[in-house]
């Protein structure tokens, strides 16, 4: 008796959950139509004799038939929205904006969908400020190790440079080709050690804005890989919001750096235009193409692009370059000031 209760009494708390609805629909469904079956068979002429004869066959197979097409029909349209939403669970992607289901007629699945549209929402909550955190402390180390460079290295291999100046004045003739090699090799040093610092963390993005930063950039590219790097950026298009330059910079940079490493490419096209409402970065190269695998650099581009809710598309045809666009909304560029 204590069991039966006990299985009585979770039965209805499982009843009462969104599972539970769409159980208690699937029984009325099943009860609606074995009822109106039963009444059907009750009020016609039709009878069945106690040992069913050949001819009375059909009648019961129709009739069968008839319910059995009732009932798929009422089950299919009850739970046809579980098909967008298994379609949407396998389509779930963390590095992308995915889309909402819609909200539905059914009110017992419509909880299923708002659960789901609820949980997508607090997954790319959770990713985007989990991503903001730690891009956020890389910048924060790039920041911190650039400094050491400039302020440490950097003044010590100066201080090493006017030392060789002094010592090449002074040294005989004999040892002056020799020491010019030294400071000249303490020279190019020096020079690296301003380049990776630079790259590490541009000063010039922060004092002089996204133009000056992609044009210093470009010309680092051009000179140090032997590219030709056409720039594209509207003049006219006034300084974004510091995360958003911060954002299209980097991206620029892994870009660029993917076309010297993997690309082939001769020429690469570095775009910035504003129109239709959106603020859009364009990098084009003419390359090997065929990027198939989305690896580590493009994965880092998604999740700095879910920071400033803009979307990357990425075009890659065998043979035909590729083509990387990032289109962040005109009015989160403006709002984020």
């Amino acid at each position: 008796m204590d069991r039966s209760a006990s299985g009585l009494s979770r039965l209805l708390r499982h009843t009462r959950t969104p599972v539970g609805a769409l159980f208690r629909r699937i029984i009325l469904i099943n009860g609606l139509v074995f009822a109106f079956g039963t009444l059907v068979l009750a009020l016609s002429p039709a009878t069945v004799s106690a040992r069913v004869r050949l001819t009375e066959v059909p009648v019961l197979l129709i009739g069968l038939a008839v319910m059995l097409g009732a009932n798929a029909i009422l089950l299919r349209r009850s739970l046809a929205p579980l098909d967008h939403l298994i379609a949407s669970m396998h389509q779930f992607d963390p590095l992308r904006r995915n889309d909402r289901l819609d909200d539905i007629d059914n009110g017992d699945l419509g909880h299923v969908v708002d659960s789901f549209n609820a949980m997508t929402e607090r997954l790319e909550s959770e990713r985007t400020a989990a991503s903001a955190s730690a891009l956020a402390a890389q910048e924060g180390e790039r920041r911190r190790i650039a400094r050491e460079l400039h302020d440490e290295i950097g003044q010590s291999l100066t201080v090493a440079l006017l030392t060789m100046k002094r010592a090449v004045d002074k040294a005989p003739a004999e040892l002056v080709d020799e020491l010019c090699g030294v400071q000249e090799t303490v020279r190019s040093c020096l020079d690296e050690v301003r380049g990776i610092a630079r790259r590490l963390r541009p000063d010039v993005l922060d004092e002089l804005g996204l133009h000056s930063a992609l044009t210093a950039l470009c010309h680092d590219v051009s000179d140090t890989a032997g590219l030709t790097v056409t720039r594209d950026v509207d003049r006219q298009l006034d300084r974004l919001p510091p995360d958003i330059e911060l954002v299209c910079y980097r991206v620029v940079q892994e870009c660029l750096t993917n076309v010297v490493r993997h690309a082939a490419a001769t020429t690469v096209l570095v775009g910035l235009r504003s129109g239709s409402g959106v603020v859009e970065l364009r990098i084009t190269d003419n390359g090997r193409g065929g990027v198939t695998r989305e690896g580590a650099g493009i994965r880092g581009m998604r999740e700095r692009a879910l920071l400033i809710q803009a979307a990357l598309t990425v075009e890659s045809p065998p043979g035909g370059g590729t083509d990387i666009r990032l289109r962040v909304p005109y009015d989160t560029a403006r709002n984020a000031r």
